[in-house]
């Protein structure tokens, strides 16, 4: 029938039961590429760090619900992660691509470490 269930990823003030929605027969798209290095987005790919907007022009945008790379496209090169924290990069280095986990008590800085480790190689740029 003329039913839609759907998750809102935006406020919802006014909406009500009977309103006349558009379909508008697409994904959610947002924003790829190089300019989105360093950059922060929320769930909806609108930049949230205060640096202005982004121009897609140039890269555009994909959706987030897309087919897996193929297999022959993926880089199969071994690669450390280099974070720029000396003691992360010669006591524990991380691989390129892989998965990491940090554990630890309350206050001993595992918050800290992520954000470094989001950080400091886009300063390195």
């Amino acid at each position: 029938g003329n039913q839609v269930r759907a998750v809102s990823m935006s406020a919802t003030d006014g909406l009500m039961r009977g309103m006349a929605v558009v379909n508008t027969n697409a994904a959610m798209n947002v924003p790829v590429g190089t300019i989105t290095l360093g950059r922060i987005f929320n769930v909806l790919g609108e930049p949230v760090d205060s640096m202005g907007d982004v121009s897609t022009a140039a890269e555009g945008t994909l959706p987030i619900h897309r087919n897996a790379p193929a297999f022959v496209d993926l880089d199969t090169n071994l690669a450390i992660f280099e974070s720029g924290i000396k003691v992360v990069d010669l006591l524990a280095p991380y691989r390129r691509g892989g998965k990491i986990g940090l554990f630890g008590g309350a206050g001993v800085g595992k918050t800290v470490l992520i954000m470094e480790l989001i950080v400091r190689p886009m300063q390195a740029l």
